[in-house]
This record gives structure tokens, C-alpha cells and sequence, in this order.
């Protein structure tokens, strides 16, 4: 069976050194001292190891059951509900006027990383119920957030969101379910949603379901689309449950992966709900949940790659094949360990270097989401717009890729269900689905947030990364990841200005580079993080440290990323300024069999 330790020692190297937690002006930050957030995840850390973990392959094997509307999750599960209720893990992040701790979103992230490594589709049902409650927090009424928040921020109830349709998905301005408007205020909604994760369990004693509907009568497509908080069971003014709502899930999906958590099909019918923000806003409302969401999708993809990684290191330690082409390194056995092999050696780093640079990006940008909302900052928060198709598309697509390198270094056990690799695999293959597809996280990073208020967000995203080669030009233990930084920036720079001379025109040249786009800018961002992380290192290394071979490391690893993986960028520029001739040029009949 697999293990997870969570990375404890790296996060705090990232809180601390590279982003310096303690020294910046954001309220709250202030009072994470080293000595703090380490025994915090030290505590997480714990839990994730020892009461998740074991239950990850449980999930996997038996799965959630389905009898007549009710949903059973696997054996052990409850139990490790309740021992996450009753550490308060669930509202780290969340207000302390509704149950929560009030803790800035950056040592929420990081402390998710933990649960979603140890047990991605058990971290689902608490992880939906967070953005659930963010979007109350965010749009509802003093009345709705004073009855609903703290029971879901305690998971004593738990959250959803409903959006997709069976004959609607991306397209949402198709949906079918209606809204009709009750004599006392509330509405009667009816129609079906599918892959609603968590939509049905027994976990908890309530589901808080948050739907999309029309309400008749209001504009067409998107534009009429609202937002409900339809429980499963119905709350009283008190708070009390009162009777079952016309809400009942139909079925659960046979899938891929994530086994442990319910995929549900929802049926609603004339289920008693409640508008959520602005009638014909419900997108806009929506959008908090989702954003959020596709944040902590992203993070799931890192999760994934990590918890793959940590068991392949140890197998290609531990794994007798072969002789080192340079000298046996294992006299004393039949074979030396699999990790001698340059092949072996480069696929390790290819995960480490992702996974360190990944962890990175994520906690810089829930410091980028702590210094929006807690300094009111506008640039932070049109710069995380930016970035969030980036985080969500980038590090699912790449975390993806380095579960299969993980599984790879197994050889054949790699694909033997015993081992538990290809669990890893089929997890992290649905984080480049659901959340917005990562297709259509391109289209949105290219359509979208590229031009919003001008372009200011990506000038500024530039100017960054020209200030940090400024400052470093003249640091010595600098200069391959500036020259890197620099050259891949100029390769962002020659793709913004492709789309903006060509793209406008003709919008198949913007469209049909926008997935070399995000995994451009996603490879920048990546390599700006190991800059950081790099200037940490070295700092540390000038000054005088008792660690030197973690700092040294850091180096070694980051120029690994430098060299073999930030020269992409020039790959995915040479793609985007090809155009969209190319990719369109085929008539749809000449597609197929």
C-alpha cells in the first residue's frame, strides 16, 4: 500500500524564506511565525498520514454504494469525517463570527495540500463544503449566512454545486432546470443535474445544495440564470431540520477514478429553495464557488503528483535492477537500485522539479488571494484572475503527466492494482475535467482574462518578472535562472503581442494557441517561482546555514527546471505563431473512422 508524508519541511521553506510570511503587511500574517505554522501542519500533517491515507485505497477498492436514493460511503470514512470535524480543520480559513478560525487562505492551501495528497475523494466532501459556504458568505443574506454557515463551516452539514445537465455542460446558458417563484418568497425548483460530487452521503446530517436555475420569464441563455440554496432537508428559522425536501439523488456514476467520492445524479422535484444573491445574477455568485474550486483542483493535481512521487522515490531506492553503466554502486547485491539510471534519475527530477515549483505557485498565489481580500488590493486581485486558469489547467495537465512518470519508474507493478500507482493516475486524470476543462480554462485565460482593463494584469505580470531579473542580474548564483526567466519571458512577450496583432482579427489565431498559451505562461510562472526559491536558497547558503544540503539542493533542483523545462516556452511560442490555419483547414466531414 502506498504511503504520504506531507512536506512539511518544503512548505515551510516557501512560507518563510521564499514568500516571508511574518514580514509582510497583510493582516494576519503578522502572527504565522515559523514556530506557529509548523506545528499546524505538523497537526494536519498527522492526520492526512495517519487516518486519510490508509482509507485512500479502501475508497478506491469499494467505492460509495448506491440503495434506493441513499448513498454509503466506504468503510472508515465516517469515522475520519468526524476525527476532521473535531479539529475545526474544515474552517481553518473561514470567519470566526460563523465557527471558523479566521486563518489567511495561504495556511488553508497549504494544509490542503496535505488531504488531498493522503485522500483526494475523501477531501472532496469537506473541500465542496468550503466553497459552498464562501459563496454564502460571499452573496447571501445576513439571515442566510447567520442559518446556514455555521453548521456547514462545522461540517455538520455539508455543500454542493449544481450545474451541469445531462444536454448541457460548458454551455450552461442551456439548462432546463426551472425556479418558480412561491407565495412566500421562496421557489419551487425542478429539473436534473449530473456529476454533483458529494451530492448524496452519509457523512453528514445535511446537504446544502447550491443550484443553478431559470426562472421564467427572465432573459434568455446565461444572462437568466439564478442561484438557490436548496437543502436536503429543510431548515427552520431556528435551525432546526424539518421535513425531506423534494430533492433525491437517482444514480451514481461507475468512473475512472475518485471512487470514494459520490458522483451523483440529482433529481429535483419542486424542492423549496432559496435565492442566492441577485435574481438573473446566479453566474456571478456562481463564479465565487467555482474560482475557488478550480484553485483547489489545481492544488489536487500537485497533490496527486506528490504523493506519487514520494512512493516511486522509494521504490527506485529500494528496487535491485541492472548495473550502472559507470561502476557498480551495490557490490554486495545482485543489482543496483533503479535510481542509479540516468533515465530513472530524469524522470524523478522531472517530478521533483515540478512538484517543488508547483507548491510554490500555489501558496504564492493564496498570498496573492489573502492580500486581495484582507488589503482590499485590485491589482492582487485582477493578477490571481489571471492566474487561476493557469493553476488550474497547468498543474492539472502536468500533474497528470508526472503520476504516469511516477507510475513508470514500477515498471510492470506500476499497472498492478496491489501497488496502488494507478490510483494516482486515475485521480488526477478527472482534475483536467471537472472545474471548467482545461480546454476551456485556455479559452477563458486567451478570451478573457488576457485583455481585462487593457491587458493591465499581464504588463504587470511582465513587469514583475523584468524586475526580478533586474534585481538578481549582478548575484552570481543567479544567473542561469535569470537568463532563463528572461528568454522565457521574451517568448510571453512575443506570444501576447501574436494575439494582439492577430488574434483580434482572426480570433482562430487566438483560439487555436490558447492551450500553448496556458502551458506557457504556466511554465513561466513556474520558472519565476524557482527564481524565488533560488534567491531564498543561495541567501541562506551566503549567510550561513547548519542545512546546507536542502539550500544546495534547492539549487540543483531549480536548475534542473531551468535548463530542461523552462526552453518549452520557445516550443509553445513557435505553435501559437503557426496560427489557426492549420488546425481549421480540415472540412468537419473529413473527421473520420
Amino acid at each position: 500500500m502506498p504511503s504520504y508524508s506531507a512536506p512539511i519541511k518544503d512548505q515551510q521553506f516557501i512560507l518563510h524564506e521564499v514568500l516571508r510570511l511574518s514580514q509582510s503587511n497583510i493582516p494576519g500574517y503578522s502572527d504565522l511565525d515559523p514556530a506557529f505554522t509548523k506545528a499546524i501542519l505538523n497537526e494536519s500533517g498527522k492526520l492526512a498520514s495517519a487516518v486519510m491515507a490508509p482509507l485512500n485505497a479502501v475508497g478506491d477498492r469499494d467505492g460509495c454504494t448506491w440503495d434506493a436514493g441513499k448513498v454509503r460511503t466506504p468503510a472508515g470514512f465516517k469515522q475520519a469525517f468526524e476525527e476532521l470535524k473535531s479539529g475545526g480543520w474544515a474552517g481553518i480559513d473561514m470567519p470566526e463570527q460563523y465557527g471558523g478560525q479566521s486563518m489567511p487562505s495561504v495556511i488553508g492551501s497549504a494544509v490542503t495540500e496535505h488531504f488531498m495528497a493522503a485522500n483526494q475523494a475523501f477531501s472532496m466532501y469537506h473541500g465542496l463544503t468550503h466553497g459552498a459556504a464562501s459563496t454564502i458568505l460571499a452573496h447571501g443574506t445576513e439571515a442566510q449566512k447567520d442559518l446556514f454557515l455555521p453548521k456547514m463551516i462545522a461540517c455538520d452539514w455539508t455543500g454542493t454545486m449544481n450545474l451541469t445537465e445531462p444536454h448541457c455542460g460548458t454551455d450552461l446558458g442551456l439548462m432546463r432546470t426551472k425556479a418558480i417563484a412561491n407565495a412566500d418568497g421562496s421557489y419551487a425548483v425542478t429539473g436534473q443535474k449530473i456529476f454533483i460530487s458529494a451530492g448524496e452521503h452519509d457523512l453528514a446530517e445535511n446537504i446544502i445544495h447550491l443550484v443553478l436555475a431559470k426562472i421564467p420569464g427572465g432573459p434568455e441563455g446565461i444572462k437568466g440564470v439564478s442561484l438557490f440554496i436548496v437543502p436536503k432537508f429543510i431548515v427552520t428559522p431556528e435551525g432546526r431540520l424539518g421535513q425531506r425536501n423534494g430533492v433525491t439523488c437517482g444514480a451514481i456514476e461507475r468512473k475512472m477514478g475518485i471512487h470514494g467520492n459520490a458522483t451523483c445524479v440529482m433529481n429535483y422535484d419542486g424542492a423549496t429553495g432559496y435565492l442566492l444573491g441577485e435574481m438573473h445574477k446566479g453566474m456571478r455568485a456562481m463564479f465565487t464557488m467555482m474560482n475557488e474550486a478550480r484553485l483547489g483542483v489545481g492544488m489536487q493535481g500537485l497533490a496527486q503528483a506528490s504523493a506519487a512521487y514520494q512512493n516511486a522515490v522509494i521504490y527506485a531506492k529500494e528496487r535491485l535492477q541492472g548495473r550502472d553503466v559507470t561502476g557498480i554502486k551495490n557490490p554486495d547485491g545482485p543489482a543496483d537500485p533503479l535510481i542509479v539510471h540516468p533515465d530513472i534519475r530524469r524522470s524523478l527530477m522531472d517530478q521533483k522539479s515540478f512538484i517543488e515549483g508547483a507548491r510554490a505557485l500555489a501558496l504564492w498565489a493564496a498570498s496573492l488571494i489573502d492580500q486581495a481580500h484582507r488589503l482590499q488590493d485590485a491589482a492582487a486581485d485582477g493578477l490571481i484572475s489571471l492566474l487561476t486558469p493557469v493553476i488550474k489547467g497547468f498543474l492539472t495537465d502536468q500533474g497528470y503527466a508526472m503520476t504516469v512518470q511516477a507510475q513508470q519508474v514500477f515498471g510492470g507493478h506500476g499497472y498492478i492494482e496491489d501497488w496502488g500507482m494507478s490510483q494516482f493516475t486515475r485521480d488526477a486524470r478527472i482534475a483536467m475535467i471537472y472545474e471548467g476543462a482545461n480546454g476551456v480554462q485556455a479559452l477563458d485565460l486567451v478570451g478573457r482574462k488576457l485583455g481585462q482593463e487593457g491587458g493591465k494584469y499581464i504588463i504587470g505580470f511582465m513587469e514583475h518578472l523584468a524586475r526580478f531579473c533586474d534585481e538578481n542580474a549582478n548575484n552570481a548564483a543567479m544567473a542561469p535562472f535569470v537568463a532563463g526567466i528572461k528568454a522565457a519571458s521574451k517568448d510571453l512577450q512575443a506570444a501576447v503581442m501574436y494575439f494582439t496583432q492577430h488574434g483580434i482579427k482572426t480570433p482562430h489565431n487566438a483560439l487555436a494557441g490558447s492551450s500553448d498559451f496556458l502551458h506557457l505562461l504556466g511554465h513561466v510562472c513556474l520558472g519565476l517561482m524557482w527564481g524565488e526559491m533560488a534567491k531564498a536558497a543561495s541567501t541562506a547558503l551566503e549567510t550561513g546555514t547548519k542545512d546546507r544540503a536542502f539550500y544546495e539542493e534547492k539549487l540543483i533542483t531549480g536548475q534542473y527546471y531551468i535548463a530542461r523545462h523552462l526552453p518549452a516556452t520557445a516550443l509553445h511560442l513557435a505553435r501559437i505563431t503557426s496560427g489557426g490555419d492549420t488546425v481549421m483547414a480540415l472540412d468537419a466531414e473529413a473527421f473520420s473512422s
